[in-house]
């Protein structure tokens, strides 16, 4: 059995830094992790560059004690690090000169946002799994977790730590499995609450789309909150977005949510990309009965009286789940399975359409 990340980063808590006192996970040195389904284990350290040779022989001490944990193969540690490391970034609101309608975030071609009218769909599931799949495809994807109340995404593509900012000003995102990602999440520590009003949460939206160095990207996905709040409205009335894709589940009580978003959308002139019915259907892995537990074809018949596309019916299965909960998503985790499939059928439909 592999090993999982829980017991990794327990191990890896028993490994003093040699700087702050305190253990590498809980100083934040501890970055980009990944426990791979094969065991494999990889991560990085980073540093100043005038600390690299005390910090060699916590590497050590990091491999001895990931070889202690069952289930683990490899392990790669790669030490890295900027010139000296700077507080986070300060994310509150700045005066400043304000540009007249929706701008380009530099460097990136297309922005897609992926929004619910609820919460629960499994929007950021998807969020996930839709940015891996669009690297699958050699797309040079990033994710911007918008989520500010319930980020989500570093724990789903096993990303942990702060990010650096060399300035205090300009953030440096985080990357794994090909996509570069930014969330508030790696800002806070896991358990604490983002207690801010609307115009805290136009600040951070507006810092997090212009001053992270996103760099040359084919697309960046939004994953925004679920409703019709500040941080939507911020981002379509700030940012120039190609287009919307609407996540919801069958039943009744998500659809009429799902219609406000969409409304919403079309109030504020962005085009509506498709929609996914997520949890759609559920396969019985015991005797293979099919059982559609949130009802089924609620969301394809509301993308025809739309006349908008339905992209993807994805499953309600327990892989996915699974891979999310284990930083690697599903079509990272099991490229080929019929369940990662509906992921890349949208991939591959907002790449023909020309917008990632």
């Amino acid at each position: 059995m592999a090993a999982t990340r829980e017991a990794v980063l327990e191990a890896l808590k028993g490994v003093t830094d040699p700087v702050s006192g305190s253990d590498i996970v809980g100083a934040g040195v501890v970055r980009a992790l990944n426990v791979g389904g094969d065991g494999a284990v990889r991560f990085v350290m980073e540093i100043a560059p005038s600390q690299a040779k005390a910090y060699e022989a916590v590497k050590d001490e990091a491999e001895k004690a990931l070889a202690g944990v069952e289930g683990v193969g490899t392990v790669s540690i790669v030490l890295t690090g900027h010139t000296e490391k700077a507080p986070p970034p300060d994310l509150k609101p700045q005066r400043q000169a304000e540009p007249q309608g929706p701008q380009p975030v530099p460097g990136v071609t297309h922005i897609i946002a992926v929004a619910s009218g609820k919460g629960g769909v499994g929007k950021s599931t998807v969020s996930a799994n839709l940015a891996c799949a669009l690297a699958q495809q050699g797309r040079r994807v990033g994710l911007l977790d918008a989520d500010v109340y319930g980020p989500s995404q570093p724990r789903m593509l096993g990303v942990s730590g702060r990010p650096a900012s060399p300035d205090g000003k300009t953030i440096l995102p985080m990357r794994n499995h090909g996509v570069t990602m930014m969330s508030i999440g790696l800002m806070t520590n896991e358990d604490q609450a983002v207690v801010w009003r609307g115009p805290m949460l136009m600040g951070a939206l507006q810092q997090m789309m212009n001053q992270v160095q996103w760099g040359a990207l084919d697309v960046l996905i939004v994953d925004l909150p679920p409703g019709t709040g500040d941080v939507q409205m911020t981002l379509t009335q700030k940012f120039q977005i190609d287009g919307a894709v609407v996540v919801s589940t069958p039943q009744d009580v998500a659809l009429l949510d799902a219609r406000k978003g969409i409304d919403m959308f079309q109030q504020l002139k962005v085009p509506i990309l498709g929609m996914i019915e997520n949890m759609s259907t559920h396969i019985c892995s015991q005797c293979g009965h099919e059982e559609h537990v949130f009802g089924h074809g609620g969301v394809a018949a509301e993308a025809a009286k739309l006349g908008v596309p339905l992209l993807a019916e994805v499953p309600l299965h327990l892989d996915i789940r699974l891979a999310a909960d284990g930083g690697a998503p599903l079509v990272v985790t099991q490229p080929d399975s019929p369940q990662a499939a509906a992921f890349h059928d949208v991939a591959k439909a907002l790449v023909a359409k020309g917008v990632a």
